[in-house]
């Protein structure tokens, strides 16, 4: 097995650097406009409709937009296929007039059509997408979901003509500009969904080679598994004159430690993150090729609440307070990641909980043998899931220590490749897993719905009527004050009830090479690729 991974990512690192031995492909890539970007594993599939990973993402802004868009140096909504928009003035409806000149890769118009077409399936119940819950606001989006109704018609989504679409939304939403930015509403081609399946068929070959047909600044070329994605410019997007860019070359390359080394020997642009060991030397030496901005994301450990002894709060809370993450970003972290104490990061659009899960581990002991687990004695075996990554195999080592120092309690560790990893925490098939969530907006919901009964990022399977309740009634509040009241008490049930451990908050931590312009930090880590370009240093 080790032999096989090193001769892959041999073969991977040769592939990059198919060029002659003077010049490297960043090189190449800066008198070419092509750009090398790791992408950190090899995706799950390309469909944003049923993708939930920061991997996919990366690749599918290149091949899709939205409504809404993204500019590079800031996170407010910006147009993208519609030209314009207005708002009700009670907020409950937003129009979008779409630009006459949108098109597919393919070379079709892009009509309103698409995105009502492109809502169905979203909201289609066998589908399954992770997403739907999210736009939930939008008038009987949750009932269609659900099979409550059955006539997608009824949802508050339309067309009116081909360029002029409409969304009636249950409450005022003051976030809903960004939430049409998110990567589950962007189109998808309907001509080819069908060719491959049904409209509400997952995991169809539809975003394979030849196949996929996208809106965005660039088009997928070839997809090589385990190898490289490359992506080319689309001659038929509405905004074609202002990409530089000619190519996007994605590399899965999971290793941080050979990912470093890519980019030092000139084969890659941008890294996905930096060895936490390499942190200082490029503090020290090149500060200006390390992004450390922070990030609005948190890094955390779910718990598979379906399954004792974690269905019992009271093991939930020991694991919870037995945990010294001042540890884990001493040593293990190393670029000045702050320990988090709860899910939602700190002054996330004015919100900052009051809700702490405390480093008590005499408590936590307490509360183990009140659950009948006086010392450890009798504790089941269970396993920390995570994916290929040398900083998550350390930090699961350092939980895997403290555990057994301060609760005498034994845990093995279980490394999964990316595709076998989200598997088995979407099925259930864990014990503790290793989970993080970086903000797809900046506000609250989009870490504390998560948690809703039901929903399709909800890995824990827990459940909690209260906090649902809390949930939709702040969905609906336009009351600033009020709104994160309830938010408050809701954090305050999660972080009671522990179905989740958090553990840092997130800080960039990518080497940029110092050609890549127009690639400028904020809290989403969103690069619109369309104002990208190269430029080699003189």
């Amino acid at each position: 097995m080790m032999l096989k991974k090193i001769t892959s990512l041999a073969c991977t690192l040769l592939l990059i650097s198919g060029c002659s031995r003077r010049e490297t492909p960043v090189q190449i890539g800066n008198r070419e406009q092509i750009l090398h970007r790791n992408a950190g594993s090899e995706p799950k599939d390309l469909d944003p409709q049923t993708t939930t990973g920061g991997v996919e993402s990366l690749i599918q802004d290149a091949l899709f937009e939205g409504l809404v868009a993204w500019e590079p140096d800031d996170t407010d909504p910006h147009p993208g296929v519609a030209e314009r928009w207005d708002i009700s003035d009670d907020g409950t409806v937003y129009t979008f007039y779409l630009r006459p000149n949108a098109r597919w890769s393919n070379g079709d118009m892009l009509t309103t059509h698409d995105f009502v077409f492109s809502y169905q399936r979203l909201f289609s119940p066998a589908l399954g997408a992770p997403y739907a819950y999210m736009h939930y606001v939008i008038k009987n989006a949750e009932e269609y979901t659900k099979g409550d109704i059955t006539d997608f018609s009824q949802v508050g989504v339309k067309a009116l003509d081909d360029h002029t679409l409409q969304f009636t939304l249950k409450a005022p939403t003051p976030y809903f500009l960004r939430l049409v930015r998110d990567r589950s509403a962007y189109p998808v081609h309907p001509a080819t969904i069908l060719k491959f399946g049904k409209i509400d068929e997952p995991n169809t070959k539809w975003t394979h080679t030849g196949n996929l047909v996208g809106n965005g600044p660039f088009m997928l070329e070839y997809w090589q598994t385990n190898r490289k994605i490359k992506t080319v410019k689309n001659p038929y997007y509405w905004d074609a004159k202002t990409v530089r860019l000619k190519e996007i070359h994605f590399y899965p390359i999971e290793d941080v430690t050979a990912e470093e080394r890519a980019f030092r020997t000139g084969q890659l642009h941008i890294t996905k993150e930096t060895p936490s060991e390499r942190i200082q030397f490029y503090r020290q030496n090149h500060p200006d090729l390390i992004r450390l901005d922070p990030l609005l994301g948190t890094y955390f450990y779910e718990l598979n609440t379906t399954k004792p002894p974690l269905d019992d709060v009271r093991v939930r809370q020991a694991l919870a307070m037995a945990l010294d993450r001042e540890q884990i970003v001493k040593h293990i972290c190393k670029a000045g990641e702050p320990a988090a104490y709860n899910l939602t990061p700190p002054d996330t659009a004015g919100y900052t909980s009051r809700a702490k899960i405390e480093y008590d581990p005499a408590k936590a002991r307490k509360l183990l043998a009140e659950a009948g687990y006086p010392n450890g004695k009798g504790f089941p075996k269970m396993e920390i899931l995570y994916n290929t990554h040398k900083a998550h195999m350390g930090i699961a080592e350092v939980i895997q220590q403290q555990w057994k120092e301060a609760l005498n309690i034994d845990v093995e560790l279980l490394n999964m490749e990316w595709k076998t990893y989200l598997a088995m925490k979407q099925e259930h098939k864990y014990d503790i897993a290793r989970a993080s969530w970086i903000g797809d907006y900046i506000d609250p919901s989009t870490f504390l719905e998560m948690y809703i009964t039901g929903g399709g990022n909800n890995n824990a399977g827990w459940s909690n009527k209260n906090y649902d309740a809390l949930i939709q009634a702040a969905g609906s509040e336009m009351d600033q004050v009020k709104r994160f009241e309830l938010f408050q008490q809701a954090e305050e049930i999660l972080m009671m009830e522990a179905p989740i451990i958090p553990i840092y908050y997130y800080h960039n931590k990518a080497l940029v090479q110092s050609s890549v312009k127009n690639w400028m930090p904020n809290p989403l880590d969103r690069h619109p690729y369309k104002y990208v370009y190269l430029e080699a240093d003189e």
